[in-house]
């Protein structure tokens, strides 16, 4: 029996590229052995996570997200929570797309991203649960939240990442610290900070060295929570990260690995950013379900350590070798 593919795009994503594209990515698709259809989100709110879980309860074998962060969030929240989840694509059309940076994913060519799906690689994968709602990339509060919600939807589109980077560069100056309570599997960290993450991959707002050992698989968030809201040293920490991710260490930043977290903001409104979206306000507790999401990925270029499965493998396969090298060896002593 042909496997059947649903496409969910976001005909306004980035530059439209995908509307450009979509032929000729219906045809590597069915090359690849997929019967294949496409849907347009509207604006109506949802969209794309109903027709998501529509399509994963009439059996399609993969559901592909075509859009920005936003869309795939959108898609996650629709095939998450059921018993039987079909596979997850990525065609990114977004403008900073930090999923498919994580997984390699050409973030520049809608169909060089089909051509991954159509390669077969996947990656069973992580993702975070904060009651209702789901994520795959990351949660947070402070800062991101309100560097987020302060740049236009119309600036994101026209000047892609670098929107973010002015924005940000005219909110630094107003950080002010929040008295937070974020309760981890380990410990509790209890004072002032200026913001926290909650991280699944290594791709934050662009920049892939704010978890330089992240794990897509291992069951765990990365937690940082940013201790200073002194601008300079908020500087210093930014420097850090661009060099090598040596931030990881400076007693400024909580770095921890942890499958649950709840937040609180004791005295004051602390809003919570999941996926790049306004997720509510805190209190809110975050729970990692385990590789919960099969995901096409190009694993080729992803780095051994950030797949826990496929050191399994390795190890499996060394065990292999082992084994028929002591048989081999006693074969010949043998003879």
């Amino acid at each position: 029996m042909e496997k059947r593919c649903r496409i969910i795009y976001n005909p306004t994503s980035g530059r439209e590229a995908m509307k450009n594209d979509l032929v000729e990515i219906l045809n590597v698709l069915e090359n690849a052995g997929y019967e294949t259809s496409a849907y347009a989100t509207t604006p109506e709110p949802k969209s794309a996570q109903n027709e998501a879980k529509r399509a994963a309860l009439a059996g399609f074998d993969l559901v592909i997200a075509a859009g920005g962060d936003g869309t795939i969030n959108e898609v996650v929240n629709g095939i998450a929570p059921l018993e039987k989840r079909p596979k997850l694509g990525i065609i990114p059309a977004g403008t900073t797309n930090d999923y498919a940076r994580a997984l390699k994913i050409p973030r520049e060519s809608p169909l060089e991203a089909a051509k991954v799906i159509a390669k077969g690689q996947t990656v069973k994968m992580d993702i975070g649960q904060a009651g209702d709602q789901y994520f795959v990339n990351i949660a947070a509060g402070g800062l991101l939240s309100e560097l987020t919600y302060s740049v236009p939807s119309q600036l994101k589109s026209l000047f892609g990442y670098l929107a973010y980077l002015v924005k940000g560069a005219e909110l630094l100056p107003r950080i002010r610290p929040v008295n937070m309570r974020i309760e981890y599997d380990d410990g509790v960290f209890d004072g002032q900070a200026s913001m926290f993450f909650l991280a699944l991959t290594n791709s934050i707002g662009g920049f892939e060295q704010i978890v330089p050992d992240a794990s897509l698989d291992d069951g765990k968030f990365t937690l940082i929570v940013v201790k200073t809201s002194n601008l300079l040293e908020i500087l210093q920490l930014i420097t850090m990260v661009l060099n090598g991710g040596k931030h990881v260490n400076d007693p400024r930043v909580l770095y921890v690995k942890t499958k649950e977290v709840k937040a609180e903001a004791p005295d004051s409104k602390m809003m919570i950013n999941i996926d790049g979206e306004y997720g509510g306000d805190a209190p809110m507790t975050f729970r990692n379900l385990k590789q919960h999401l099969e995901i096409f990925a190009n694993t080729d270029k992803i780095p051994n350590d950030a797949i826990t499965n496929r050191e399994e493998e390795n190890e499996k396969d060394a065990r292999k070798l082992f084994v028929k090298g002591v048989e081999d060896y006693s074969k010949d002593k043998d003879e």
